[in-house]
């Protein structure tokens, strides 16, 4: 039976925060998992963020398959490297988005602390609102791959424009997971 241990729980204060990141993960789980609750401040329906191990922004690292809906036709698409150095395409709803909507991001990194191979990331990802306009509400899953053998010891979130805080409210639980 798997055990859950909370490595890091916080919620944003009163203002925002520019980033959320946790720095000193130990080797001591078999995977780990991130659980966020996340709304931006940014003045759009939605902004992108972009999540980050070991703080790396070599765009060469990250790559990506995308399955998602903002529409009535669900769109894949491919990235063999990163645009913003991370991995870039998880939403938060934005200020203009339905007050007090916050989005979803489950991120999965299973065998984070192995040395020998190249990460696997698996990423869920939806943000909800009160309008079935195309680009104001998204589900999404990401299939991704961090391109080092590192052990990953530190995950980082922040907005990808740069135009808006992680909103007051937010949370970021980030867990290890043993015997899973």
């Amino acid at each position: 039976m798997a055990a859950f241990t909370v490595i890091e729980h916080e919620e944003i204060a009163t203002g925002g925060v520019v980033s959320w990141s946790e720095t000193s993960i130990a080797a001591s789980y078999d995977h780990l998992l991130l659980k966020v609750s996340g709304r931006s401040e940014r003045s759009a329906y939605a902004d992108e963020w972009v999540v980050t191990l070991n703080g790396s922004t070599t765009t060469s690292e990250y790559s990506s398959t995308i399955l998602k809906a903002y529409s009535a036709t669900p769109v894949s698409e491919r990235y063999a490297t990163s645009v913003r150095g991370g991995f870039i395409w998880p939403k938060a709803p934005g200020a203009l988005a339905l007050a007090d909507t916050f989005g979803s991001l489950t991120m999965w990194i299973p065998n984070y602390a192995n040395t020998a191979n190249f990460k696997q990331v698996l990423i869920s990802n939806a943000f909800e609102n009160d309008s079935t306009t195309d680009y104001r509400w998204e589900v999404q899953q990401i299939a991704g791959l961090f391109s080092s053998t590192a052990a990953i010891t530190a995950i980082g979130v922040t907005s990808r424009s740069g135009l808006g805080d992680i909103a007051e409210f937010s949370t970021f639980t980030l867990y290890g997971v043993t015997g899973a």
